[in-house]
C-alpha cells in the first residue's frame, strides 16, 4: 500500500475569496479546450453547484459496493463564461456604434453565489471548495474502459493517460462529486491532478499554497504527526463529503459553527445555531453533531485560556504548519 495524500478545507477559515480557484485556473486550465473547466471550484452553500444540481447526478457505489454510473453532466450544466463581441467594441472602425453584447450562459461556476439560504434574521451561507477527492475507492477509475485512469501509489492522486483515453466520458457518469471534464478539442477527459509535479518537488498544490486565510492543509492521511491526523482522526472535526457515495474521499472539510440564530423578538438563542444541523449532516454525515461539539468546546477552552491542541493546529500560527511535507518554496525551483 502506497502513501495517500489529503486535505483539510477549514470551512470556518473560508472567506470564499477564490483565490484557491484562480491559482488552479491559471496554472492547469488555461489551454485549449478547457476555457469552462474549473478543477478548483468554490461553492455557496446551500447551492446547485457546478455542474448544476451535481449531487443528485449519482455515481460511486452503491450499500453492496457495486458501481454506480450517473447522469453525464450537459454542458450547459456546467455552464460557462459570456462571449462578448469584444472586436467589434474595442476594434472596429464603428467601435462608437456598438456597445458589449453577449451570448448569455445558464449556469457558470459562480452562478448562485452569496445567495444562501434560511428568512431574515436567520438567513445563511457559507463557501465550500471543491477538487479531485483523491478516493481511495475512485469509481472513475473502475469506470474506464481503457485503462486510462489509475491511481499514483507514491502519493495517491487520481491520474490518466491521455494517450489512452477515448473520450467515453464513463468516468465523469462514475464520478459522484462530477469533478471531471471533457475536453471537445482533444476528445478527452480531464480533471484536477493533485498538482502532482509540485508535490514530486515537495511543493504544495496551488490551492492550499495560495490560500490566504489559511484555510487548506494538505499532508499524507496516515502521518500520525501532522495536522491532518489531527483533525481528521484524534478529534475527528475534519468529515468528508457524502461519504454515503462510498468512494471513501481523502478532502475532509470542517463544518462551519454559524452565529447563533436570533428570536422574533431579537434576543439571541444561544441553544441554536443559524446553519440547521439537519443541513451539515445531510453533506457531510451524522459526525457532523459530534464534530460541532468539539469545536465548541475547544474553542471555549481557549476562550478561558486553557490550551488545546486542536485549536493551535486550526489557527496555525506558522503557515508552513499548513503544508506538511511539502514547504518547499517554488521560487527556489527549476522547473
Amino acid at each position: 500500500m502506497g502513501k495517500q495524500i489529503a486535505m483539510v478545507f477549514d470551512l470556518n477559515k473560508c472567506i470564499g475569496c477564490q483565490t484557491c480557484s484562480v491559482a488552479c485556473k491559471v496554472l492547469w486550465t488555461n489551454g485549449d479546450g478547457k476555457q469552462d473547466m474549473w478543477w478548483c471550484s468554490m461553492n455557496t452553500q446551500p447551492g446547485r453547484g457546478t455542474p448544476r444540481d451535481y449531487e443528485n447526478m449519482g455515481g460511486g457505489y452503491d450499500a453492496n459496493g457495486k458501481l454506480v454510473l450517473g447522469h453525464l453532466p450537459t454542458q450547459a450544466e456546467f455552464g460557462g463564461a459570456s462571449q462578448f463581441n469584444w472586436s467589434e467594441v474595442y476594434s472596429s472602425a464603428q467601435a462608437q456604434h456598438f456597445h458589449a453584447t453577449g451570448a448569455e450562459p445558464t449556469w457558470a461556476m459562480n452562478w448562485d453565489e452569496d445567495e444562501g439560504s434560511g428568512t431574515y434574521p436567520n438567513a445563511y451561507f457559507f463557501y465550500m471548495p471543491r477538487v479531485c477527492n483523491f478516493c481511495s475507492k475512485p469509481s472513475c477509475v473502475e469506470a474506464c474502459p481503457t485503462g486510462a485512469m489509475y491511481k499514483r501509489d507514491d502519493f495517491g492522486v487520481v491520474l490518466r493517460d491521455e494517450s489512452l483515453c477515448s473520450g467515453a466520458q464513463l468516468c465523469m457518469k462514475a464520478c459522484p462529486y462530477k469533478k471531471i471534464y471533457f475536453n471537445a478539442v482533444h476528445n478527452i477527459t480531464q480533471h484536477c491532478i493533485g498538482c502532482f509535479p509540485r508535490l514530486e518537488k515537495g511543493v504544495a498544490p496551488a490551492c492550499v499554497r495560495q490560500c490566504p486565510g489559511r484555510a487548506v492543509f494538505v499532508g499524507y492521511r496516515h502521518d500520525s504527526q501532522g495536522p491532518i491526523h489531527v483533525l481528521v482522526d484524534r478529534y475527528k472535526v475534519a468529515l468528508p463529503l457524502h461519504p454515503e457515495w462510498n468512494t471513501e474521499p481523502n478532502v475532509f472539510y470542517v463544518p462551519p459553527l454559524s452565529a447563533f440564530a436570533v428570536r422574533p423578538d431579537g434576543t439571541i438563542d444561544e441553544h441554536h445555531r443559524r446553519i440547521p444541523l439537519s443541513y451539515l449532516e445531510s453533506l457531510f454525515g451524522p459526525g457532523a453533531a459530534p464534530a460541532l461539539s468539539t469545536l465548541e468546546r475547544e474553542t471555549d477552552k481557549r476562550r478561558r485560556g486553557q490550551p488545546s491542541e486542536l485549536m493551535a493546529t486550526l489557527i496555525a500560527h506558522k503557515w508552513k504548519e499548513l503544508l506538511g511535507p511539502f514547504d518547499r518554496d517554488p521560487a527556489t525551483i527549476n522547473w
